[in-house]
Formats: structure tokens, sequence, C-alpha cells
């Protein structure tokens, strides 16, 4: 058996891809690579709409690197990202094109800058997100956690003790 593409979306990612989502509304997708998401049509397969892109203009000033993108399962307007940073945001698309401030933010408390470390860095990112399939929660995986947000309450129930959220 040998499977053959029936259409191609090409030259919107300048890195390896790490997440593509369906929208629930049938028509669009997003794809997502360590520094921009872009949204797609299905019919068209040539350009897409680019909504987030954290690529600054000196490379040497990047912070954090997109590591998984996903619509929710039934408000097609709401799109999460999750990041090396240790953070997910959420974003309405219907307030703004461009993704550039999120609707909602979930992020560790801030960690001492005495006991950082590049190691607890690498632990702290996010590998992967995604909303239940009824949308009320968000599930994420970082290296060392699983954990479940609420998206009404800024919250989060850390397998197996709850932690704050901000």
């Amino acid at each position: 058996v040998v499977a053959t593409p029936c259409r191609s979306y090409a030259n919107a990612h300048a890195y390896h891809i790490n997440s593509v989502s369906v929208n629930s509304d049938g028509e669009h997708f997003a794809s997502a690579d360590d520094l921009r998401i872009n949204l797609w049509n299905l019919e068209v397969n040539d350009h897409a709409f680019n909504v987030v892109d954290l690529k600054p203009a000196n490379m040497e000033d990047l912070t954090e690197v997109i590591t998984s993108a996903a619509f929710h399962p039934v408000e097609c307007n709401t799109l999460l990202y999750a990041s090396s940073k240790g953070s997910i945001k959420l974003f309405d698309l219907r307030q703004t094109a461009r993704c550039d401030s999120h609707a909602k933010l979930f992020e560790d408390a801030p960690e001492d800058a005495a006991t950082k470390s590049f190691f607890s860095e690498i632990v702290s990112s996010i590998s992967d997100a995604r909303f239940a399939p009824d949308g009320r929660y968000v599930r994420s995986r970082a290296r060392l956690s699983s954990e479940r947000l609420s998206r009404s309450l800024d919250a989060a129930c850390s397998l197996p003790a709850c932690l704050p959220w901000k």
C-alpha cells in the first residue's frame, strides 16, 4: 500500500511543523512550527494567513518557541498554543486577526531567579496541549507532569497534586 497526498500545502513554514489542528468549522486548519502558527483554508493550498509570529528581528533575542497548537473542538474561533516557557495561551480569533495578545494565559508562578537554571527551563517546557473533547478543559503534558486546566478558572490540577497557577 502506497500513500499519496490528496493535496499539498507547501512553503508556509521555515521550520519543522510540530502541530496540525483541524478547525471545528470544517473549512480551516492550523499548522504550527517553532516560531509561527498559520491558518489555512482547506480549499486554498497556495497561501496561508499567519496568526502567531514569535520570530524576533534578531534570533539571539529568541526566548521561547511554540511546542504545540490546537483549535477548540466546538468553538471555531478559539485557538491555543503551548510554549517552551511552560505557558499556554488561548486566543479568540474574533478579537483580532493577529494573535499578538492572548485572551487567557496559563503559566507557572514565576521561579526564583536564584534557583532558575537551564535545566529547570527544559523541565517546565510544555510538550503538548489539547482541549478535552467537550472543550471545557485543556490537557497539557510537560516532561515531569500531566495537567488539566480549567478554561473558566485560573487554576490547574497537576497529577497527582494541585499547583497554583496565575
